[in-house]
């Protein structure tokens, strides 16, 4: 099958949205694992009023933060993966209809590819092929988010069990691959996808083969399937990310592959360097401040979470020796990577 490549559809300036339909069920799982689903969306800002109607658009950022907050307060660790694993298509509201509606699996991957920025703002998917595999990838570039782990793990389990209710629950796609670091038990995750999982990857993706992607969707309907489209169309949101907002998104993407290069995020955001070079100077935005910045931050949040050793996080964050993380951390903090973590769980008790 021909595979498209998709670039990234932002949603007028503003927060990005998701529809309402992503978070069905919410409530009743924080319930059901102990927590209190007032308290935790509370905590994340959002009204929990705004999840009754599934075509109703919800803040991305509050929508992140409730999953991230329900992992705290239940402390289940894995809440976005088990919340995931569950989430059968039919849920997923119009996008989800779309993916079953297709005649085969693999234009419902190849429409879950191309409509789900519709369904999510702020957001890039792509299906591609590389090495004789295909990889379904998804990608929040909204650089305002910057805690999104347990969006991650759910959004790869709502896309597998696409392919699960075609091809029966005992599918599993060759790889899993996720932006964030490892948690604490990994071996959860390879057991909920039957398949090898890879933390620190430049972005989340189901990696697969495509020997059986003819296979017709149970609940194909062609004529339905076009006015779905129609539907999520109608009611999608055009909000525009902030040309700050989507630079801060691919420096966060590209950190953990590398060093974050200045033609690498020109040709990220389809740009020419001279035309970033322009809109730099414009915005009055330093390239190596904002760089460092975002590494500052994402340094922070990784050594509150003391499993992740801090010669991961230098790698992480792109540097290819830990004393050059070492000496830029101690010119940021005043203090070293080890004496901000032991201070932080001091403070912590």
């Amino acid at each position: 099958m021909p595979v498209p490549q998709h670039a990234l559809q932002d949603t007028s300036a503003g927060s990005s949205v998701v529809l309402a339909a992503a978070a069905h069920g919410a409530v009743d799982f924080i319930t059901a694992r102990g927590g209190d689903p007032e308290r935790v969306a509370a905590v994340a800002g959002l009204d929990l009023r705004r999840l009754e109607t599934p075509t109703d658009p919800i803040d991305l950022h509050g929508y992140c933060g409730l999953f991230e907050e329900a992992a705290r307060q239940t402390k289940e660790d894995n809440f976005g993966l088990w919340y995931g694993q569950q989430f059968e298509p039919h849920m997923l509201g119009l996008i989800g209809f779309i993916a079953l509606a297709s005649p085969t699996l693999g234009e419902a991957v190849k429409n879950l590819a191309h409509y789900f920025p519709l369904h999510q703002s702020g957001t890039r998917t792509r299906l591609f092929a590389h090495d004789g595999l295909l990889h379904l990838e998804y990608q929040i570039v909204d650089g305002r988010i910057a805690h999104r782990r347990q969006d991650a793990e759910l959004t790869m389990g709502m896309f597998t069990n696409v392919f699960r209710h075609c091809l029966g629950r005992g599918w599993a796609p060759e790889e899993v691959h996720l932006e964030h670091a490892a948690p604490q038990a990994p071996d959860a995750h390879e057991h909920a996808f039957h398949a090898p999982v890879f933390f620190g990857r430049g972005s989340n993706r189901l990696v697969f083969r495509d020997d059986q992607l003819d296979r017709p969707m149970p609940g194909a309907d062609p004529q339905l399937l076009s006015l779905l489209r129609a539907s999520l169309t109608r009611v999608a949101q055009t909000t525009q990310l902030a040309f700050k907002d989507r630079l801060t998104g691919e420096i966060r993407a590209h950190l953990a592959i590398g060093d974050v290069k200045f033609a690498d995020i020109a040709a990220a955001l389809k740009m020419s360097q001279s035309a970033l070079l322009r809109h730099l100077e414009d915005e009055n935005i330093g390239f190596a401040r904002l760089v460092e910045q975002v590494r500052r931050e994402q340094a922070r949040a990784y050594l509150a979470q003391r499993h992740i050793a801090v010669s991961e996080i230098a790698l992480l964050l792109g540097y290819s020796e830990i004393s050059a993380f070492s000496r830029a951390f101690k010119r940021w903090e005043g203090v070293s990577p080890n004496q901000y973590r032991a201070t932080a769980q001091t403070q912590a008790l």
